[in-house]
């Protein structure tokens, strides 16, 4: 059901807590601990943290998938507070309201890239998730959606035909972002859109996003280990330490004046870098 307070905002989580099943077991590992935030319509919110952070079980959550999954298979379970997408309240929504909320959410995982299936094309691959949602798809149409979506990544059409393994890192990262596109959602969680890429390539990456926001807006979540990453491309940014929220809002504020020490920390950090590029 949708909320009037969520009617901007295209995810609300207050005090959301997630948790993880053992396989075989009753225990049971908390890895987001009572974060609360918002996305609005438009906006691209950043997330920083180490590794084990919560990030990435964070944008498992936000891509519909918590608790969608057998106990043990990797799959969170929202435990704590509540999560809101699009006014659908995710804690215990059942498979209807998940596939409606699924379908306006693009989701380019960590690997995404080496998810792509190595036996299709790259037209194949793109176009996968639009015969997922309907086998009869006029395939004129999709191979056109295809087209559009490859160029608006600045990769040659030249490419529909080739097989992964063909193409470069770089390439291979937007192959698997227009995936995560080729629906048009309204929400994107990449978690890592770089990852794995050099700096010429990160930044085609960032300069491809921001194009398309401009003539396709849509919000985002936007996860990376790279300082750099979020901000230049996010409007906020909110960093993550051993599964709660330590900082949210603007991040050259934030590390003005920290006051938390792993926000102090990535103060040192920026500064250190921004010290050896000048020197280089």
């Amino acid at each position: 059901m949708a909320t009037e307070e969520a009617g901007s905002r295209v995810v609300v989580a207050d005090d959301l807590s997630i948790q993880y099943l053992s396989t075989g077991s009753p225990s049971r590992f908390r890895a987001v601990h009572g974060v609360s935030f918002d996305i609005a319509a438009g906006e691209f919110l950043g997330l920083v943290g180490e590794s084990g952070s919560g990030k990435s079980t964070l944008a498992m959550a936000l891509a519909g998938l918590a608790g969608s999954g057998a106990v043990g298979e990797g799959i969170p379970e929202i435990s704590g507070g509540s999560l809101e997408i699009h006014g659908t309240r995710m804690r215990g929504v059942g498979g209807r309201g998940r596939d409606r909320v699924t379908l306006q959410v693009g989701f380019l995982r960590q690997d995404g890239a080496e998810r792509l299936s190595p036996t299709l094309t790259v037209a194949e691959n793109i176009a996968e998730p639009i015969y997922l949602r309907d086998r009869r798809f006029d395939t004129r149409e999709a191979g056109a959606a295809v087209a559009t979506i490859l160029d608006a990544m600045r990769l040659p059409l030249g490419l529909l035909g080739k097989l992964p393994n063909e193409l470069s890192s770089g390439q291979r990262q937007r192959v698997a972002l227009a995936r995560a596109l080729i629906l048009e959602p309204t929400l994107l969680v990449a978690d890592e859109p770089t990852r794995g890429v050099d700096l010429k390539v990160r930044d085609g990456v960032l300069d491809v996003l921001s194009d398309l926001r401009r003539t396709r807006p849509f919000s985002a979540l936007v996860i990376s280990s790279d300082l750099g990453v979020v901000s230049r491309i996010a409007d906020r940014v909110a960093v993550m330490q051993h599964g709660m929220l330590v900082g949210l809002g603007d991040l050259d504020q934030m590390l003005a004046s920290p006051e938390h020490p792993y926000l102090k920390g990535l103060a040192r950090a920026r500064e250190t870098d921004t010290i050896t590029q000048e020197q280089e």
